[in-house]
């Protein structure tokens, strides 16, 4: 796959603590739409309104995805605790949400599909009408993210119907089980999964294993929004926030609508895409993985089991290519980081939720003031000043901003990991 497009912002590798400057330009709003409360499976107990509300500020978000607006329980609590006004929802100290949920469709068109969606959502009166409309097609009530056996094309032409207002977005699109273009149940182009609704998908998401650069390769997406979220299951930090779009204006539904559907986002924030769980191909059980080429040379198939590998989001894009990057004239500009977390973690060989990874984070927060304020717009004397004994931690969050640290490639649902200078010798 090419890589002859520089990320347009990191295009000053030589200096790197000076990006505040150029990056003021870009200065909008961070705003993570897809995330998850605790009523959906796998995802943290402890997810509370409060919880979320107190991290996206220490993230640096300034408009969260409410999730699983679906949920019975969960959208009561929302209609509790959220006063709405121009389709954004307002907490009692006045931060920002916005109705959100996910869709999952498992359906049979050809092969089986499995499909995620992402719904925006712009009132507590139209989110009542969808959950009527879901309650004649299957129950909602045992996950936030609840499965319906009806295709793409019906499920966006009757949300339509409901409201011309909701937002239909494909959920981290190159993702191998439940992506739009997955390479296990998922479709070549969005014209066939969509059909008649084609020309009302206005965005997809990249996800983590994705990033702008990658997708800019599929001609399809070139008149449509590449936005990016942490499809976050925790208020944790290290995941709310991890991926994120940037928009000019949060004021109202119709800024987000407008701007997703006329492509005027600012940008977006990814992760390093090996930093996702599904960049390589590779089977977790066996503790194996490999890179397109790897693969094509095993034939697909996995040396340690024998059995056919999951193909990974590289490969997947690789075979969906079908033009040059700067063929798509609409290419928007995205940070390449980390979560500040990892990079603690990595400088002080400890974990993502250590006390001491939690010691230096908070120094920096009191410091700071949020989380993007230390990634992206922080000078190099400041963060010196700020670590005076850490040259290696400011060394690696200056490395961060400009997508310098290497990362071994996630695979098969196992996340990647970041690697130090002297491990990345012994890997790469």
């Amino acid at each position: 796959m090419e890589k002859e497009c520089e990320k347009q912002i990191f295009a000053d590798s030589e200096n790197l603590d000076k990006f505040s400057d150029s990056q003021k330009m870009i200065k909008g709003i961070f705003c993570d739409l897809h995330i998850h409360s605790r009523f959906s499976r796998a995802c943290s107990k402890d997810i509370t309104i409060e919880n979320l509300e107190k991290y996206a500020r220490i993230k640096g978000i300034g408009l969260l995805g409410t999730g699983d607006f679906t949920h019975p329980l969960w959208l009561k609590e929302l209609k509790e605790k959220l006063k709405e006004n121009k389709g954004i929802l307002y907490s009692a100290s006045g931060f920002k949400f916005l109705l959100t949920g996910e869709i999952s469709l498992i359906y049979t068109q050809g092969n089986g599909r499995r499909v995620h969606l992402v719904l925006l959502v712009p009132s507590f009166e139209i989110a009542d009408e969808i959950n009527s409309y879901l309650d004649k097609k299957g129950r909602r009530d045992y996950d936030g993210r609840p499965i319906f056996n009806m295709s793409c094309e019906i499920f966006v032409r009757d949300m339509l119907e409901i409201s011309s207002d909701i937002e239909i977005i494909p959920a981290h699109c190159m993702t191998p089980w439940f992506g739009i273009f997955g390479s296990e149940s998922g479709f070549d182009s969005l014209k066939e999964a969509f059909a008649s609704q084609f020309e009302n998908i206005h965005a997809v998401e990249s996800g983590m294993s994705a990033d702008p650069e990658m997708l800019w390769h599929l001609s399809e997406l070139n008149n449509r929004a590449i936005v990016s979220f942490s499809d976050s299951h925790s208020f944790w930090p290290w995941r709310l926030g991890r991926e994120a779009t940037i928009f000019e204006k949060a004021e109202s539904y119709s800024d987000i609508l407008n701007g997703i559907r006329e492509n005027k986002i600012l940008g977006t924030v990814e992760t390093d895409p090996c930093y996702g769980k599904y960049h390589y191909d590779g089977h977790a059980n066996c503790n194996f993985s490999s890179s397109p080429e790897e693969t094509e040379k095993i034939k697909g198939i996995c040396p340690v089991c024998g059995k056919l590998l999951t193909i990974g989001v590289e490969n997947r894009v690789e075979k969906l290519t079908n033009q040059k990057i700067d063929e798509n004239k609409n290419r928007k500009p995205f940070y390449e980081l980390l979560p500040l977390h990892e990079i603690i973690a990595l400088a002080k060989a400890s974990t993502l939720a250590s006390k001491k990874t939690w010691a230096v984070y908070n120094s920096l927060i009191e410091k700071f003031g949020n989380e993007f304020n230390i990634l992206l717009y922080a000078g190099k004397q400041e963060l010196i000043k700020a670590l005076p004994s850490d040259n290696l931690l400011v060394e690696l969050i200056i490395q961060n901003r400009g997508g310098k640290i290497k990362v071994k490639p996630g695979y098969d649902g196992i996340y990647g990991i970041p690697l130090l200078k002297e491990m990345q010798e012994k890997l790469f």
